[in-house]
């Protein structure tokens, strides 16, 4: 999708994802993606908002650390959140806590 789409990458991912994203091809690569995607969703419910006005995609950055846990780098909130992401075959689970 992401090839054929290089604008829907580019809507979702921030600068520092997008380099995380290319180091992954194939499956892996569309797992990253919508994996991001359902997790800036998961952040904005959490807000209690959804994506749109409030909160934007780029407004929320998550980064996978060393183990490939995924960290949030970036949001509009003040306090921690914690965020996991989990794949199986052809589905994707988010969820983000945050605290004050």
């Amino acid at each position: 999708m992401a090839k054929q789409h290089p604008q829907y990458v580019k809507r979702i991912l921030t600068p520092q994802e997008i380099r995380q994203y290319q180091q992954f091809t194939g499956q892996r690569a569309n797992e990253y993606l919508a994996g991001r995607w359902s997790l800036k969703e998961s952040f904005a419910k959490a807000m209690g908002t959804g994506i749109g006005k409030a909160v934007s995609f780029q407004d929320v950055e998550i980064i996978d650390n060393q183990l490939g846990a995924p960290i949030v780098t970036k949001s509009p909130v003040s306090g921690v959140a914690h965020a996991s992401v989990s794949h199986t075959g052809k589905l994707v689970m988010t969820e983000i806590i945050l605290e004050d």
